[in-house]
C-alpha cells in the first residue's frame, strides 16, 4: 500500500493537479486529503471535482468547516482583510453550490486506517486531541503530547500549519504534510531549481528536524508539498516532496 497525503490544497486547483501528476508518474494505491480542500483560492468547484475523481479520502478541516457552517450574517469585519474574506467565503459558496456544502459538512473530522504492519494511521488536519489544533515544526515534545490525545493512533498524518515536518514523539510517528496550496513563499532554502528536486528525503526513521525549508527556482514560481507514505519490509518508508508550479498555479 503506497498512500499519497497532502493537505491544505484551499481551492488551487492547478497546484493539486501538479502534484497528482507528479504522484501519478511514481504510482499510489490511495489519495488521503487532511482538509482545507477548496478556499480561498481561485478555483473550488475544480478542486473538489479532482479529489472527487481521484476518489480522494478527505477530512474536514478549518476552511470546509467554515464554509459549510459559518454564518456570515452574524459576522463583523473589523478591516478590510476580513470583509475581503468573508466576500469570498461568500463567492466559493456560490461556486461549490448546495450539494458539495452539504458534503463538506458531513466530511469526518478523522480517519483511520489499518496498516500493513499491523499498526494504525489517523489522518487528521490539526491533531488527534483537537482536529482543528494544528501541530507544528516548532512545538516542545511536551506541547505535541497535549494534542495527541488518549489514542493517537501509531501514525498521525496531519496538515494545518503549512509546514511539513516528520518526528516521534511518544512512540507516535507524527508526519505533517504540509501544503498544496499554501506553502509559505518565506520558508526558503538554497534550492535554486525546483525542477530537480522534487524528491527531498526518503527516510524509515524520522530525523526529529523540519524536512524541508522550502525551494525556490530561478523563474520565481512556487512548490505545492506532498508525501509518499507506506510499508517496506515491515518498516514505515517516509518521501516527503516538493513539487514546483508554474506562475498560474
Amino acid at each position: 500500500m503506497r498512500l499519497l497525503c497532502v493537505s491544505d490544497i484551499h481551492g488551487h486547483a492547478d497546484a493539486l493537479a501538479a502534484v497528482l501528476a507528479t504522484a501519478e508518474r511514481r504510482g499510489y494505491t490511495q489519495l488521503l486529503v487532511a482538509g482545507d480542500l477548496c478556499f480561498p483560492g481561485p478555483k473550488p468547484l475544480e478542486t473538489w471535482r479532482r479529489l472527487t475523481q481521484a476518489k480522494a479520502v478527505c477530512v474536514q478541516g478549518v476552511s470546509d468547516r467554515a464554509l459549510a457552517t459559518l454564518d456570515i450574517h452574524n459576522v463583523r469585519p473589523r478591516s478590510e482583510h476580513e470583509r475581503a474574506r468573508l466576500d469570498r467565503l461568500a463567492q466559493t459558496r456560490t461556486e461549490l453550490g448546495e450539494l458539495i456544502l452539504a458534503r463538506l459538512a458531513r466530511l469526518a473530522p478523522t480517519y483511520r486506517l489499518p496498516l500493513e504492519d499491523g499498526g494504525e494511521l489517523v489522518l487528521v488536519h490539526g491533531s488527534p486531541a483537537d482536529p482543528l489544533e494544528p501541530i507544528s515544526h516548532d512545538m516542545t515534545d511536551e506541547e505535541v503530547l497535549s494534542l495527541l490525545g488518549d489514542d493517537p493512533a501509531d501514525v498521525v498524518i496531519c496538515g494545518g500549519s503549512h509546514v511539513p515536518f516528520d518526528r516521534m514523539v511518544g512512540g507516535v510517528r507524527i508526519i505533517n504534510v504540509g501544503s498544496v496550496g499554501e506553502a509559505p513563499c518565506s520558508m526558503r532554502g538554497d534550492v535554486r531549481d525546483v525542477r530537480d528536486m522534487d524528491r527531498v528525503r526518503v527516510g524509515a526513521r524520522p530525523s526529529g528536524e523540519l524536512v524541508r525549508s522550502g525551494a525556490v527556482s530561478t523563474f520565481g514560481t512556487g512548490h505545492a508539498d506532498a508525501t509518499f507514505v507506506e510499508i517496506r519490509a515491515g518498516e514505515l518508508w517516509v518521501e516527503q516532496l516538493v513539487v514546483p508550479l508554474g506562475r498560474a498555479a
